[in-house]
């Protein structure tokens, strides 16, 4: 079967988007939830499963210059969709895995950041998530990483780094952390803030510690809102991690751990813990570089702007603490696909099989307010 990776699929988007027509057959619902950038929406998926003879009316008026990538939810129907498509005339390739593999790709650029050190972004497009690798004087530290933990071994392999610590800025609803087992792979410590840790075997975290990692200093800052442990650091004074506390364009949500069943709070009393966690990293100079742990909008790193470009684009900055936490307590968006088990499962109080962990991150990633 003619195919694509999704690593071949990324790299041909970004050099030479205009020669690939990436043709999604899923139902329409489906392809508005999450979707490869740039791809169209064809709804043949019934036709395509029932009788693919039937599906050539509706597949007829594609472009019929460059390749064409077919893509579903893993790579199944999308294979059948090919096959009509080479009958037609068309050079029709499908992308291997569909949206599960699409969702595995990493990518990763340097962020430039005033450090004595190199701070790493490490971009997986597929789910709007971002981590990030500090590399200084042959010491490395690992922050937010997905399950897949070959990417960020690769970056610390081509950086010839000796890793010290694994960070989570907080317990993520939307992908299982992949940080306890990268720790636990190199024999370094797990870090993670004790209220979010609440079955997890890590390292504590506090307000004000400091830690060293080369000649770099991070800075633990809690700002709980979006969770109850969720930590913003201060990375030599040139760069906030904010995890998913403050996006360059929104903030975090702040309902996901109590509709998870994992927090005694409510949502207005965590909007209100919210904003004045976002009046303390506002606190910090303007000129430091904000970077989350999630941009929707399939990221290619480094994604990076300064804390006074959030503050003047970033319309929740501007509300009042009453309006503030009106409309974070009213306007709730759809949330992340199975949040409820992926929240629990990273705060340790459920255990997901290696096997099914592809299968339970699939979705889009909707961890900012809206």
């Amino acid at each position: 079967m003619p195919a694509i990776s999704p690593d071949r699929l990324g790299d041909r988007l970004r050099t030479d988007g205009d020669d690939v027509v990436v043709l999604d057959i899923r139902h329409e619902q489906a392809f508005e939830e999450w979707h490869v950038p740039g791809s169209i929406n064809v709804d043949a998926y019934d036709e395509l499963t029932a009788d693919p003879e039937s599906a050539k009316d509706a597949l007829a008026e594609l472009p019929e210059d460059g390749q064409i990538v077919t893509v579903c939810a893993a790579g199944v129907v999308s294979q059948t969709a090919t096959d009509v498509l080479r009958e037609m005339g068309y050079d029709a390739v499908t992308l291997t895995d569909g949206m599960n593999g699409w969702s595995r790709v990493h990518r990763h650029a340097s962020v430039p950041a005033d450090l004595d050190g190199t701070l790493i972004q490490v971009a997986r497009p597929g789910k709007g998530c971002l981590s990030h690798v500090l590399v200084s004087d042959g010491e490395a530290a690992v922050f937010d990483p997905s399950h897949y933990l070959d990417e960020y071994e690769a970056v610390l392999d081509e950086h010839d780094a000796e890793l010290v610590g694994v960070f989570d800025t907080h317990a993520h609803a939307d992908h299982v952390s992949g940080a306890a087992d990268l720790a636990e792979r190199r024999g370094v410590p797990y870090y993670l803030h004790p209220k979010d840790a609440l079955a997890v075997d890590a390292t504590p975290l506090a307000d004000g510690q400091v830690f060293e990692v080369g000649t770099v200093e991070i800075e633990v800052v809690h700002t709980p809102g979006h969770s109850e442990g969720s930590i913003s650091f201060d990375v030599g004074g040139a760069a906030l991690l904010t995890g998913d506390t403050l996006f360059h364009d929104s903030v975090g949500r702040v309902e996901l751990g109590v509709e998870a069943g994992i927090e005694d709070s409510d949502i207005e009393q965590n909007a209100a813990t919210l904003y004045e966690s976002l009046q303390r990293l506002l606190a910090r100079p303007d000129g430091a570089l904000v970077l989350p742990a999630h941009d929707p909008g399939s990221p290619e790193p480094p994604v990076t702007a300064t804390l006074g470009e959030v503050r003047d684009r970033n319309a929740d900055l501007g509300r009042d603490r009453e309006e503030f936490v009106e409309a974070l307590a009213s306007d709730v968006p759809d949330h992340p696909p199975n949040f409820e088990r992926v929240k629990r499962t990273n705060v340790g109080q459920e255990s997901v099989p290696a096997d099914e962990l592809a299968e339970l991150e699939l979705g889009p990633n909707n961890c900012a307010a809206e």
